[in-house]
């Protein structure tokens, strides 16, 4: 049998049968019928529908929708016949240039009817059945509602509710896809009197076969003056066919639909907004808890620390890990990047350096297994720069490790300053795996102070955009200061009064430790 182009939806139901919607039943048959357009075959839960490639049926993919309200979308546009349709009108200005010539009692009720019903609904899902359920009371002699929409600007159209009032009438529900697309082309409302004779629309298969005598279409358009859909109302009751009148007040209900749609669409935006920034107060509160929650004690030392990320998380790291030996190592990284993804890093990272360092007794190889297990992780193209100074007060001697950091400023108790180690950095984390890095150690004499930071600091900026630089940076940290506790902060307050409230824009971490003069 030749392999046939064919569209086959899947829809639940919660009977367990295999008969065809047309009630041949395919078990015990010798041979299997052929698949007409649009029939069902259900395989216990799951149904199959067949569609030619004559035709496109589309489910409604913004809600699970039960066997009775299935709409199927004709891809009709290949009938000839463009007849003029009896009445169009104009949406394209908006609401405010419409000259409504409906009757007052007629325009009162439809305003009064739908402003009620989409009254404190916040939910797009909840507004497109009430509004079909209002426009069955405007329109007495409708027998069918649908609305249909857009979801992707270059996608096709499909059927989001629909509404039937024949008992019956929903197992052969369809809709033109021609009649929805000119109303959206053109942005003007359709009113055919006698759609099934109308030649504009052909003998569209949606029209021939419920025998529609009077239709109207309006295009629902949006705060961005672009159509989002169509609302269409038809009825097969010759005696009861819309008039222009009825046309008038379906464009200004599509017209109230839209700022509808529009607003529960910014209310759920909001909504989600609220949400994520609970998220991510949580998560920066989470991310303080994996930071030292004070400095550490130690003899004859003093420690200074700040942290500030220029979003609600970051990337920045530093801690303080006690060693064997009374020793501490002293951590700062910056893991490329802002926000989240960055802050996941530092939060995997923060583990990773302390069971390196607990584990591996030389400072050199425990940055080389933290390194390794970076780059095992896969972390794309990020990578994250690190100085780790391990502090032995007890011989008062520094050895550090620099993974493609900026070189700590060291000041002297004189007041002279010097970038220490500036020639002995290796390759950030996460450039190389297998990567040996190098120590090297410095004697700390009574009034030094090591200054270690990130970027955050030196590429800090004012309002006329300029950086505020290492040079100012190591000016500071040379000027002469009262007491050692205070040096810290007499950075922090340079840098703000230079930065003068302008926003950050990068993470901001600053660790200061320096040897008490006796």
């Amino acid at each position: 049998m030749p392999r046939s182009s064919a569209i086959v939806a899947i829809t639940s139901s919660k009977t367990c049968r295999a008969v065809t919607a047309h009630s041949s039943t395919i078990t015990g048959s010798r041979s299997p019928p052929p698949l007409g357009e649009g029939d069902r075959l259900v395989i216990c839960d799951q149904e199959f529908r067949f569609y030619s490639g004559h035709g496109t049926g589309l489910l409604d993919p913004l809600r699970n929708l039960e066997e009775s309200s299935a709409v199927e979308l004709v891809d009709d546009r290949t009938v000839a016949g463009r007849a003029s349709v009896m009445a169009t009108f104009d949406v394209s200005g908006g609401s405010a240039s419409w000259g409504l010539s409906a009757k007052p009692e007629v325009k009162l009720a439809a305003l009064m009817e739908i402003s009620n019903g989409l009254a404190q609904t916040f939910s797009v899902e909840d507004i497109l059945p009430k509004l079909l359920d209002s426009l069955f009371k405007i329109f007495v002699q409708a027998d069918r509602g649908f609305v249909v929409m857009q979801p992707k600007a270059d996608g096709p159209p499909v059927v989001v509710a629909d509404k039937s009032r024949r008992p019956g009438a929903e197992d052969r529900m369809r809709i033109s896809r021609t009649i929805v697309e000119e109303a959206m082309k053109t942005k003007k409302a359709i009113l055919s009197a006698d759609a099934a004779s109308d030649e504009r629309f052909g003998m569209a298969q949606s029209i021939a076969d419920f025998s529609i005598r009077s239709m109207i279409c309006a295009p629902m358009i949006g705060l961005d003056a672009q159509p989002i859909g169509v609302i269409q109302i038809d009825t097969l009751n010759q005696r009861a066919r819309f008039t222009d009148q009825d046309l008038e007040v379906l464009a200004t209900v599509a017209s109230q639909a839209a700022l509808a749609i529009d607003n529960a669409k910014m209310h759920e935006q909001v909504v989600l907004q609220r949400a994520m920034q609970r998220d991510l107060e949580l998560a920066r509160r989470m991310q303080r808890t994996l930071l030292p929650s004070a400095p550490p004690q130690v003899p004859g030392y003093f420690f200074f620390d700040y942290y500030q990320a220029a979003r609600q998380v970051g990337g920045d790291y530093y801690d303080y890990v006690p060693l064997p030996g009374g020793r501490y190592a002293v951590i700062v990284g910056d893991v490329a990047g802002k926000g989240v993804p960055a802050a996941l890093i530092m939060a995997r990272l923060s583990a990773d350096v302390r069971f390196s360092l607990a584990s591996e007794t030389d400072p050199a190889k425990a940055v080389m297994q933290i390194n390794d297990g970076f780059c095992r992780r896969d972390w794309g193209d990020r990578f994250v720069t690190m100085l780790v100074a391990v502090l032995n007060p007890a011989a008062n001697e520094l050895t550090i490790v620099n993974a493609g950091h900026m070189a700590p400023i060291l000041r002297r108790r004189e007041g002279a300053v010097s970038e220490l180690g500036e020639d002995a950095a290796g390759l950030p984390l996460g450039v190389a795996e297998g990567y040996e890095y190098e120590s090297f150690t410095h004697k700390v004499e009574p009034g030094d102070v090591l200054t270690i930071f990130t970027d955050g600091f030196s590429e800090a900026m004012n309002n006329e955009r300029e950086l505020y630089g290492i040079e100012r940076l190591k000016t500071q940290i040379s000027s002469p200061i009262g007491s050692l506790v205070d040096f810290g902060k007499h950075i922090l307050e340079d840098v703000n009064k230079f930065v003068d409230g302008y926003d950050q824009s990068d993470d901001m971490c600053l660790v200061c430790f320096g040897r008490v003069e006796q």
